[in-house]
């Protein structure tokens, strides 16, 4: 399960009842909802929050870096309460279905140094691709 209840109150977020509702609804492993399923699973505990606010607390989260954005295809974005443990993704072709995976290794010294052309590598996105098993 993921921590970012507990993160956002080290940080000292303030945490309204909309607030609280839409981190709760995030946090979890492999949680990769988007925008609108946060709403919608939102309003099924608080029913007064709006799509506004639910926007503006995913907005706050992804800035804050408790929460990333996760976008494959073009489809909807996705949000993964996951930021603070580093892991890749597996998608679904099909459906969109998107797992967190910690492949062996490290992606980011992985790169060999001909390869990198002089830059200084400071983040790495792997995205692995195929049929889960109800698509498959």
């Amino acid at each position: 399960m993921s921590d970012l209840l507990e993160r956002l109150r080290a940080r000292g977020w303030r945490m309204t009842s909309q607030r609280r509702v839409v981190a709760e609804v995030l946090d979890g492993d492999h949680v990769h909802l988007t925008a609108d399923e946060v709403h919608a699973r939102a309003v099924a505990r608080l029913p007064e929050i709006s799509r506004a606010t639910v926007y503006n607390a995913l907005g706050e989260l992804v800035s804050l870096g408790e929460v990333i954005e996760v976008s494959t295809d073009g489809r909807a974005k996705r949000y993964d309460p996951n930021a603070h443990r580093p892991h890749q993704h597996l998608v679904c072709s099909r459906c969109g279905t998107i797992r967190d995976v910690h492949p062996a290794g490290n992606p980011l010294t992985d790169l060999p140094t001909d390869q990198r052309f002089g830059f200084t590598v400071s983040a790495v996105e792997v995205t692995y691709r195929g049929l889960c098993p109800a698509c498959a």
